[in-house]
Order: C-alpha cells, then sequence, then structure tokens
C-alpha cells in the first residue's frame, strides 16, 4: 500500500477550504477573514461565498490579501438542482476561475428547470477547480446523492460550523459507503466559517507541497497529498503488508479502520511513535487511519488502496 500524502516531497501547509464572507452570508469583509486566518497561523484559505444570484454570483478575488507567507486559492459554494431530500445542492469548489459562468439559481431554494448538482460539480472540475462533497450529514445527502456527485475528489468529513450549530459536522458515513463502491474519494476538514458565532478555527486541511502557492496546493489537494483536523499532527505513515507505522504529535489513541466494523487500536497516554498491526483487516480493499489526543480532538487520514 501506498500512501502519497507522507511519500511526496514537500512539506504541511495548514489551511481553510471552506470560509464565508460578507460577499455572502458572512459579517466580515474578505480582507478581515484573511486577516484572521493569518494572524491565528494558518497558511492558506478558500473563500468560498456562496454562488447564487441573491450575492450576485461571487467568486472573490482575494489575491490582494496573498503575501507574508500566507496565501490564496478562489473558489465558491456552488448550488445549483434538488437533492433527494427536495433541497438545494451544496458543493465545494475550490480553484475556480473568476469567470466561472453563473448558474441559474436566484437564491436558496431550487427552482425548476436548473443545472442538476453532478452537472454544476462536473463543470467546475473541468473549469480546474478541486470538487468536494460538502457537509453531507447537515445537508441529509441519501446514498444515492453522494455517489452521483461523480465529479467530486473529497468529502468534508468534518465541518466545523456544521458540529457547532447542529451537531452534525461529520461525513464518515458517506465517506466508508462511497469507498466501499470503490469511490476513491480523499477527505478534508473545513471550518465553514461565517463568524456569526464560534464556528472559525475548528477544522482544517494539511496540505503537503513544495511551496505555498495557489497552483503548487491546488495540484497537491487534487492529487490527494493531504490529511484532515481538528487538532492533531501526522507526521509520517508507513504501510506493509502486515502493519502500519505512525509518527505523529502527543496522542492517547491510534485506529485503523477498513470497510467492515473490524479496527486495530492502540492506546497509551502520549503516543508520538505507535506500530499496528493489520491482522483481520486483510479482505478491505482500502485502510484509513484515526488519531486522537488527550482534549479529544483527531486527525484523519486518506483511503489508502490495496490495488
Amino acid at each position: 500500500m501506498h500512501d502519497p500524502t507522507f511519500s511526496s516531497d514537500g512539506r504541511f501547509w495548514r489551511g481553510n477550504l471552506h470560509t464565508h464572507s460578507n460577499r455572502s452570508d458572512g459579517i466580515l469583509d474578505p480582507e478581515e477573514v484573511c486577516l484572521r486566518y493569518q494572524s491565528e497561523g494558518y497558511d492558506f484559505i478558500a473563500l468560498t461565498d456562496h454562488f447564487i444570484e441573491l450575492y450576485h454570483y461571487p467568486v472573490v478575488d482575494t489575491t490582494e490579501y496573498r503575501g507574508g507567507g500566507f496565501t490564496t486559492i478562489l473558489g465558491a459554494e456552488l448550488h445549483s438542482g434538488t437533492m433527494d431530500n427536495g433541497e438545494l445542492w451544496h458543493i465545494l469548489a475550490v480553484g475556480l476561475p473568476l469567470d466561472f459562468a453563473p448558474t441559474n439559481t436566484p437564491e436558496f431554494r431550487p427552482i425548476p428547470d436548473q443545472e442538476s448538482g453532478p452537472e454544476l460539480a462536473q463543470r467546475a472540475r473541468k473549469a480546474g477547480a478541486f470538487v468536494t462533497i460538502a457537509h453531507p450529514e447537515w445537508s441529509g445527502l441519501t446514498l444515492h446523492d453522494a455517489q452521483s456527485l461523480e465529479a467530486a475528489h473529497a468529502i468534508e468529513i468534518y465541518n466545523h460550523s456544521c458540529h457547532v450549530e447542529a451537531d452534525r459536522g461529520r461525513g464518515f458515513w458517506h465517506l466508508d459507503r462511497l469507498l466501499e463502491k470503490n469511490h476513491r474519494l480523499t477527505i478534508c476538514a473545513t471550518d465553514d466559517a461565517h463568524f456569526q458565532y464560534p464556528d472559525y478555527f475548528g477544522g482544517w486541511t494539511m496540505v503537503k507541497s513544495i511551496e505555498n502557492t495557489p497552483e503548487a496546493l491546488l495540484q497537491a489537494l487534487k492529487s490527494g497529498h493531504m490529511y484532515a483536523s481538528t487538532g492533531p499532527e501526522i507526521y509520517m505513515v508507513i504501510w506493509n503488508d502486515t502493519e502500519v507505522i505512525v509518527e505523529c504529535s502527543a496522542v492517547t489513541t491510534i485506529i485503523v479502520q477498513g470497510h467492515k466494523h473490524t479496527t486495530k487500536v492502540k492506546r497509551g497516554d502520549t503516543m508520538t511513535r505507535a506500530t499496528l498491526p493489520l491482522s483481520g483487516l486483510s479482505d478491505s480493499p482500502f485502510l484509513r487511519l484515526t488519531v486522537i489526543n488527550k482534549a479529544g480532538q483527531r486527525a484523519w487520514t486518506n483511503p489508502v488502496w490495496k490495488i
């Protein structure tokens, strides 16, 4: 098995891929949003305001806020078409061009004869974006919905805003069901910050890249060179046929998971390196890792595939 996140060249950069400003329903202007993330020690963010007519279809140009070791990636949260529950699609697109063509989405309600969510996701991907299934638990996505979004690169497995506002911030059920059907998605954790309440600095994606530029980060995201976190850091993961070796910041629990209920778990007070056997997981086509620290914060690796 091979994990490109930890074998690729470069270093890890901390970023938030889902953020809102007062160009849609956030309360801070784009410059202040960027300054707050930079001050908090982030290396980059993507400002992803709601791409609907109510807000004049914004792909916010944040290039002027780059500098001092901080960068931005242009993007938006896209909406069009009806999910199985009758609600409007939410699709995260990071790396959009400024001239991305608008949808026919007047407001936060689906209307007849709209571009479908899967069609919109495919158009965003063709335009160069890193496409993510946004907050699947919060949205009430069915498995049918999730499978239909074939253009998606990744899925939000943690959305901090949805967690603190609605206790519906996770995406692991959808992730594992899609993996079981051989949808080879990667993962990300995000804030979805609006700054209307404490929905910021709670979930982030660590992207491994040679340099902290929009182009390099976007290529790394598309290549799956990242892991997701709400606190712990993962420094190295080495998989072989019989065991996995993990190096990380101090944690109390490390879990290996596959496509059935069997897991391998190691617990300790302040583990920074551990080896876990893979016995009992030999029939799973994919494996992934979770690490948990003393405060209950987690980090998760992308799935790795045996074939």
